[in-house]
């Protein structure tokens, strides 16, 4: 297994989604490592947000997470939009760039991330259209594990779709923690067992994040809710299997006060620490020896 001594990330340590409401108040790099935006809600903008967010991009590292690519979509791609997105990149140094393995658009805006199908089709149209992408934007993207609760036309599981993907696209891997958990529950297959079939050389960076327990047996990924233990669980299972990756927490409503987000990214700080820990604690295997006679 690839370690993360093996492995170049582009931002290290917890990091937390830039929110235009957290205008006013103090972050300081000593509370989180690096900082993630939508590109899409701040191309073009200025005014005192726009001086506010260069501010910020002159002070902390950022990663983008993009909302409207629509990567799934049968309309045509929006090669516009990705021009623009290499233009930002560029003006504000972003280190990466990922989007949802997902579909918000058809010939119109839909408002809403939708599931892609799992076929062997699908996986050829989503792959070509990444790999258009990447060649605009002249680098590679990272694609993001979605929430879904329904799979229209299923030839293929969750994570045989996601890895034909990743592997015909020759993309990257945002890892999105909080929807496994989601997706395990709803769709009844085991978290771990997922999370150990993805190929780790292709992870960028992490997402965690809180959600909405409509049921026992279904979760509803809103962003609106701290992180419950077991997805706090669940991360630290990636760390023992892929070492302490970067980690973004994603908070998108119901936003509580500054403090209150950075005890839960100082949580996912202890959670590396300790895990980076035990890597560095582990003694290596013994090699065996063959007595011959």
């Amino acid at each position: 297994m690839m370690t993360n001594t093996q492995r170049q990330y582009p931002v290290q340590g917890a990091g937390l989604g830039l929110r235009r409401s957290m205008m006013g108040e103090t972050l300081n790099p000593s509370d989180v490592d690096f900082l993630e935006v939508a590109p899409e809600n701040w191309i073009g903008v200025g005014g005192r947000y726009g001086r506010w967010f260069r501010e910020f991009t002159e002070r902390f590292p950022f990663v983008t997470h993009g909302l409207s690519l629509s990567i799934g979509s049968p309309a045509p791609l929006d090669e516009a939009l990705v021009r623009s997105i290499k233009d930002f990149i560029k003006t504000h140094n972003i280190r990466c760039y990922s989007e949802h393995l997902s579909y918000c658009s058809d010939h119109g805006h839909l408002y809403d991330l939708l599931p892609i199908p799992f076929t062997e089709e699908a996986v050829r149209y989503v792959a070509g259209r990444i790999r258009r992408v990447q060649d605009i934007l002249e680098q590679r993207i990272a694609m993001e594990n979605v929430s879904y609760y329904a799979a229209p036309g299923q030839e293929m599981d969750e994570l045989e779709f996601l890895n034909a993907v990743l592997q015909e696209a020759d993309c990257d891997l945002l890892l999105d923690v909080n929807n496994i958990y989601v997706n395990a529950i709803n769709h009844r297959y085991d978290p771990e067992q997922f999370l150990l079939g993805l190929p780790a050389e292709r992870i960028r960076y992490v997402h965690v994040a809180g959600h909405f327990d409509e049921a026992e047996d279904l979760k509803v990924d809103t962003h609106g809710a701290p992180v419950i233990d077991p997805v706090w669980a669940l991360l630290q299972k990636a760390y023992a299997a892929f070492g302490p990756m970067p980690t973004l927490l994603e908070r998108d409503f119901n936003i509580p006060p500054l403090p209150e987000l950075c005890e839960e990214v100082d949580q996912i700080r202890q959670y590396q620490t300790a895990a980076g820990a035990h890597m560095h604690s582990a003694e290596p295997p013994r090699a065996e020896v063959i007595h011959g006679r």
